[in-house]
């Protein structure tokens, strides 16, 4: 989608939709009941033996025009891959549409791609063998950790070599103690955290947010706070819209510094 809603982003793609839920930041999944709205499918979507809906080719040409608007404004924008789906999620049917997900990767160096994942320990299964030598200068690998008992996968997440590790921790379910081996990726890391929204949201403690961006300063790692969700920083339930995204009297909208060469 071009032009995305996402604060931390300027477009989403979804190779397909679809996927299975494994774990707390599940239990609530938005995009699950926006595909059941949205899809012109009458088949499930989500469940481990349930269809994957692929996009259709119309729709796989859109982040080429928009890797040419980019080009022509010298700029580099940002897509997220996939709001709808999980783009490491282990299944045949998915090689395909993932094999070429990477290729059209390839062929848009003026976007950068942030791959977003609840099963890092994917990653080296699947990324292109040459990215693994040599990691593509537009991939951004990411994963979600929503409490301290999923922070192993950041362990994951640093086995493979990117420009750019992530973690999207959102929804906050509890504190959260980031690893030294992170924090120590300074202005390669990044940090996007955000309170639950939507129906039977669980609230966050802001102290967690806080304790989150404290971390993050200490060790240069920038730190993008996305929403407080439906609980305001007094926990008290008024809606997304009205709790906003101000955290100690500021936006914090802090991005990775990347260094790189001439893209490939």
């Amino acid at each position: 989608m071009q032009n995305s809603k996402i604060e931390w982003t300027h477009h989403t793609f979804n190779a397909w939709w679809g996927c299975v839920n494994i774990s707390p930041a599940c239990d609530h999944c938005y995009a699950e009941t926006f595909a059941n709205r949205k899809t012109r499918t009458k088949e499930q979507l989500w469940g481990k033996d349930a269809h994957r809906l692929v996009s259709r080719d119309s729709y796989w040409d859109e982040p080429r025009k928009w890797n040419r608007r980019a080009e022509l404004a010298g700029l580099r924008q940002r897509v997220f891959c996939g709001s709808m789906c999980d783009v490491m999620e282990r299944r045949a049917d998915l090689n395909e549409p993932r094999q070429r997900l990477f290729g059209l990767i390839e062929e848009t160096p003026n976007l950068d791609w942030l791959l977003l994942t609840k099963r890092p320990q994917e990653y080296r299964k699947f990324l292109p063998k040459a990215w693994l030598r040599d990691p593509r200068t537009n991939v951004w690998l990411m994963t979600t950790v929503e409490h301290q008992d999923y922070a192993w996968r950041i362990d994951e997440i640093l086995k493979v070599p990117a420009v750019v590790h992530g973690l999207s921790i959102e929804p906050l379910l509890g504190p959260t103690t980031l690893p030294e081996s992170f924090l120590k990726l300074g202005n390669r890391g990044w940090v996007i955290a955000g309170g639950e929204s939507g129906r039977k949201p669980r609230p966050s403690q802001p102290d967690w947010f806080r304790s989150l961006r404290d971390q993050c300063i200490a060790a240069g790692v920038p730190f993008h706070f996305k929403q407080w969700g439906e609980y305001g920083s007094d926990l008290v339930k008024i809606g997304k819209k009205n709790a906003g995204r101000i955290l100690d009297g500021r936006e914090w909208d802090e991005l990775p510094l990347v260094q790189r060469p001439a893209l490939r």
